[in-house]
């Protein structure tokens, strides 16, 4: 029998109904099923002969098609499968279907040499290794790259629907950087996939304004009755110029010099960064390429995904921008400290009074938290304490993953505050009598630079208990203080109880925050 569009709806609506075991299924039901679903697909009423219906039950049950449904008839009425779990859905390629996919494989096979059919080398050969591994029964041979859990696949077939028929869009989309969603009304003209990354390109006003959207921040998509508005740029020329898919309109393209080093230098050159890259020097230690290209963000991640086998020579900016991010990654790596080392650090409290924990934040840290007291301190003429307690931003920044270890060592769960100081409140000796023997002192000090940062001296053993001023008198004049100084993103840790004196070398050098634990 003919295997039209029409009997494979039928098909897929009598398995449909055959799966859900929560009703009985007569050859009436059937049969009105099917109309019902023709009519839904095809928009039009058809008659379905109770023939018609017989025969396709007879189809599936049979090899025809490669089915071999196990439909049975209950009670002499019923129709359902005698496995529940069945579906024609769940039905592999049938030996006849693999045929005639491989006579179309062959045939296809035949223009790979030819520029017209470049685009469908990839799918000829999947077809060929899918059809290798079925008639040999063995894993395939090829292995694509892909990600099965890449968010936002399920627009690119409606997308592509609306570009192809010239549809406005209205889009709900977030970004990373935003906290809700937008919606508004888009003109879809491309997709581009980058490094297993969907996006959708077009614009949001003239057609010449063009921005990128990634399918995995799409939310929903609709179309839009607003009049769609052509492309006003050829996109292949606009990405023609770049690496990736963060194109600036108006900047030209740079002579971008690259040295690869000797052993690198035969995977850059077989499989180049961008279309424009040329190879302008070689010697024993490596290569010199250059590209034709804007700079991007896309370009520094390439550059840095070669580590040490790759330097930028031209132009300076990029070469500052590289050195930065470097620079930043090695202060990742020195912040990144072991439960079991803050832990031996932190035992050192109980007889030294103080202790030093270096690389708790790394500068880029640092930096972010001086930009945010800035706002505090911009306007202000008095030189007081700030409160910074409830400012969420510098609490995300000071209590990071390093913080929540320490924490956990001290024992401690409770923040009793958080205060910013311009400089030292005071230089004379001093306990904290107004804080409990259990609590404890951060101190993170906000110059970068060494030898303007304050230094703590703490007289050890004295965080026991409190003491009376004659007491105090009597230590200082016979003891020799424990002086602790910290790294630019350290922090100084103190017991409540402890004789201490900060000494500050100058007034910028001074400003610190305060952190005060308790259990």
């Amino acid at each position: 029998m003919a295997y039209n569009k029409n009997a494979l709806i039928r098909y897929k609506t009598i398995d449909k109904c055959l799966q859900n075991r929560y009703r009985k299924w007569t050859l009436d039901d059937l049969i009105e099923a099917c109309s019902d679903a023709l009519y839904e697909y095809e928009g039009k009423m058809m008659n379905v002969s109770k023939r018609t219906i017989q025969l396709d039950i007879q189809t599936m049950r049979s090899d025809k098609l490669g089915y071999n449904a196990p439909i049975i008839v209950v009670d002499k009425k019923y129709y359902t499968y005698e496995d529940p779990e069945y579906s024609i859905m769940n039905v592999g390629i049938s030996s006849q279907d693999l045929k005639k996919i491989s006579q179309s494989v062959a045939f296809l096979s035949q223009f790979k040499g030819f520029s017209h059919f470049n685009a469908l080398q990839e799918v000829v050969q999947k077809l060929e290794d899918h059809i290798y591994s079925h008639q040999t029964n063995t894993q395939p041979v090829i292995d694509f790259e892909k990600n099965d859990h890449l968010k936002g696949l399920e627009f690119l077939d409606s997308l592509h629907k609306h570009i192809l028929q010239h549809h406005s869009i209205l889009i709900t989309y977030q970004s990373f950087r935003n906290r809700y969603p937008n919606t508004f009304v888009f003109y879809p003209y491309l997709l581009k996939e980058y490094r297993n990354r969907w996006f959708v390109i077009g614009s949001r006003t003239d057609g010449k304004n063009i921005v990128n959207l990634a399918l995995d921040r799409i939310i929903s998509i609709k179309k839009s009755h607003k009049p769609f508005m052509s492309c006003q740029i050829d996109l292949k020329k606009y990405y023609d110029v770049a690496i990736g898919v963060t194109v600036q309109p108006n900047k030209k393209p740079e002579n971008v010099k690259l040295f690869v080093n000797r052993e690198m230098a035969p995977y850059v050159e077989t499989k180049p960064l961008h279309h424009s890259q040329q190879t302008l020097e070689r010697n024993q230690y490596g290569v010199v390429i250059g590209l034709q290209v804007q700079l991007n963000f896309e370009l520094e991640k390439a550059i840095l995904s070669f580590g040490d086998h790759m330097q930028v020579i031209a132009p300076q900016r990029l070469k500052k921008n590289i050195y930065k991010r470097l620079n930043n990654a090695i202060d990742l790596y020195n912040s990144n400290i072991s439960k079991e080392s803050i832990n031996r650090i932190v035992s050192k409290l109980n007889y030294k009074s103080c202790t030093v924990i270096n690389y708790i934040y790394t500068k880029r840290d640092m930096r972010n938290i001086s930009k945010l007291i800035h706002n505090y301190v911009k306007n202000k003429t008095e030189i007081v304490p700030i409160d910074l307690s409830n400012d969420e931003h510098i609490k995300q920044i000071i209590l990071n993953v390093n913080f929540e270890l320490i924490q956990k060592s001290l024992k401690t769960s409770t923040i009793k505050g958080i205060t910013f100081y311009p400089k030292s409140p005071r230089k004379d000796w001093h306990q904290r009598i107004e804080m409990k023997e259990t609590d404890y002192i951060i101190q993170i000090y906000l110059s970068e630079r060494k030898q303007i940062l304050p230094k703590m001296k703490v007289i050890a053993g004295t965080h026991k208990k409190r003491l009376s001023p004659d007491k105090i008198n009597i230590i200082l004049d016979n003891s020799i203080p424990v002086e602790c100084r910290t790294q630019f993103g350290g922090i100084l840790i103190i017991k409540p109880y402890s004789l201490q004196q900060l000494q500050r070398h100058t007034e910028k050098g001074s400003a610190y925050i305060e952190i005060l634990l308790s259990e």
